[in-house]
């Protein structure tokens, strides 16, 4: 099977530290060009990571007519007018979470998808994990039993003005750059769609971001809990409660590639953790897994691993969320 030759819009650090590389290591993944707004920042990119072509604007990647496939990381505010723009060349698109700033701006992508008939999909590169892969097996199989809640936090600290997590008409903020996780992975196991949510924010008096966020999504079988922050310690957690064990994620989003990830599977039979086991996973890289899989898709013209109907059901979720923080109510996912 042949491989995909991939363009990447930009250099941002999720592409070139992370994404990059790890795609060049897929079976099915090429990286062929790099583009940048700066062609000496293209170049350099290039050179560093062995890209064979680099441009100085992100039309003349879309005109490249050898690249079958965009990555889109740029930030958020540009993922929807990029992709349109790419998918209207012809082009594949991967875009990075959240694929829009809301879920007007999604639908708008699904129409252009519609129209030209190319593959697009979400980067949340926790769809194609083995330990999600099996944690959402074992929840299927009642392992746990039903399951009911589920409780998270994914934060860091990060307080500079330039950086685009902290500009909100670029889309930042905490709720739209780590929230979309927790809200997503719950949607996965659940299974579900929340019917209702609460959210509470506070904002950067400097930046108008949401620098702390809580929410609870209620769905038809139980709830989610998570808190969401740029200013905050680093962490991530993820647990999942069911009525008779509990499933517990050691690092839930941001496994180490290199490293071995491991879930926990309690039975609860007391609280000093007579009745854990765990499952460990061999090393792995969530982002290579993600660009065979999509490449895949594109071969032999099935999903990606996240489609844009899933997109869209995430992002009405977070539309909700601000909106209830807005009104100091439960909003309707609607």
């Amino acid at each position: 099977m042949r491989k995909i030759r991939w363009g990447v819009l930009g250099v941002a650090r999720i592409a070139t530290v992370r994404v990059i590389p790890a795609m060049q290591n897929g079976t099915l993944t090429e990286v062929a060009a790099i583009a940048s707004r700066d062609s000496s920042k293209a170049g350099k990119a290039a050179v560093e990571l062995g890209i064979p072509k680099a441009y100085g604007s992100y039309e003349q990647l879309l005109a490249d007519p050898e690249i079958d496939a965009i990555y889109n990381p740029l930030p958020n505010h540009l993922h929807v007018p990029w992709s349109i723009r790419a998918a209207e060349a012809g082009k594949h698109v991967l875009c990075e979470k959240p694929v829009g700033m809301n879920a007007s701006e999604v639908q708008s992508l699904i129409a252009v998808r519609d129209r030209t008939g190319v593959v697009i999909g979400e980067a949340f590169m926790v769809q194609t994990h083995p330990q999600w892969v099996r944690a959402v097996e074992l929840v299927r199989a009642g392992r746990i039993g039903k399951l009911r809640a589920a409780v998270g936090s994914f934060g860091y600290f990060r307080p500079e003005a330039g950086n685009i997590r902290n500009i909100r008409e670029y889309g930042g903020g905490g709720l739209m750059d780590v929230g979309c996780y927790p809200v997503k992975v719950s949607r996965m196991m659940f299974g579900e769609e929340p019917l209702r949510v609460w959210g509470t924010l506070e904002r950067d008096p400097n930046f108008g971001t949401d620098t702390l966020a809580s929410a609870i999504l209620q769905f038809p079988s139980g709830h989610c809990v998570f808190t969401c922050s740029t200013q905050i310690v680093l962490n991530q957690s993820m647990q999942f409660l069911g009525t008779t064990g509990r499933i517990e994620f050691e690092i839930p989003y941001n496994a180490v590639p290199n490293g071995t990830s491991r879930i926990r599977i309690d039975t609860g039979v007391d609280v000093v953790g007579t009745g854990i086991s765990v499952e460990e996973f061999p090393p792995c890289d969530q982002y290579t897994l993600q660009g065979d899989a999509f490449s895949r898709a594109i071969l032999e013209g099935g999903q990606p691993p996240v489609p844009l109907e899933d997109s869209f059901r995430n992002m009405k979720v977070i539309d909700a969320l601000f909106r209830s923080a807005e009104s100091d109510r439960s909003e309707v996912v609607g």
